[in-house]
């Protein structure tokens, strides 16, 4: 038994450890920027470099709270690029996007973008980056974590297998981690939806294997 369906086993006879309030909010959706449709919900996601998905998590240091841009590849699993600092500004995101950008190994002309329909996704500083760079904006509609799966199981991954769940002494040494976190999670780690494979072996490949969303089934 995989352990997703072991959480559902034990979600059945409500056995799991009920998770702690989340409170320091990252996604500020109350503003007057457009915020686009979610274009991937009914999407069949075929290869590589079709779907990039977004999100800013936070990361506890002793000098308080740091916060960490992530662009993943829908498909691949592959972390495509991320930037970690002391604010969430929109320049963060633009940041994660760039180093994505230049990662680009097919170079299609088209790619979604799916976020969160934070502020930092919806300004201009962001979108105007975004569309002249050949990215079709998507973004969540409402707040369930499920219509934008890939990047929060990414961002539990990272937290609790990689150690940025814990309080870092600094966001220098915060950069330091995620840097090499990245490296040994595109390389070395394995994924049950990648049929056991690592994330850039799957990259490459392009439309190897069926694509497994992390999205809850309907009952």
């Amino acid at each position: 038994m995989g352990r997703d369906a072991l959480f559902d086993l034990l979600r059945s006879y409500g056995m799991l450890v009920k998770k702690t309030k989340r409170y320091h909010v990252t996604t500020d959706s109350n503003h007057g920027f457009y915020k686009s449709p979610n274009r991937i919900k009914d999407m069949e996601i075929t290869h590589s470099e079709q779907v990039f998905v977004s999100d800013i998590t936070y990361i506890k240091t002793d000098a308080g709270h740091a916060y960490l841009a992530l662009v993943t590849d829908a498909y691949s699993k592959k972390l495509m690029g991320w930037a970690l600092d002391d604010n969430m500004r929109a320049s963060l995101v633009v940041k994660a996007l760039k180093m994505a950008t230049k990662r680009l190994e097919f170079h299609p002309k088209k790619i979604i973008h799916h976020s969160d329909r934070g502020i930092q996704y919806c300004c201009p500083e962001f979108t105007e980056y975004a569309t002249q760079h050949g990215y079709v904006l998507s973004t969540t509609q409402q707040y369930d974590p499920y219509e934008n799966a890939v990047a929060e199981r990414i961002n539990a991954t990272l937290k609790y297998e990689f150690g940025l769940k814990r309080r870092i002494k600094s966001v220098a040494i915060a950069q330091l981690m995620m840097r090499e976190a990245a490296h040994i999670y595109n390389t070395q780690r394995l994924h049950w939806s990648l049929n056991l494979s690592t994330p850039e072996q799957i990259h490459r490949e392009y439309n190897s294997i069926k694509y497994k969303s992390y999205k809850r089934e309907a009952a």
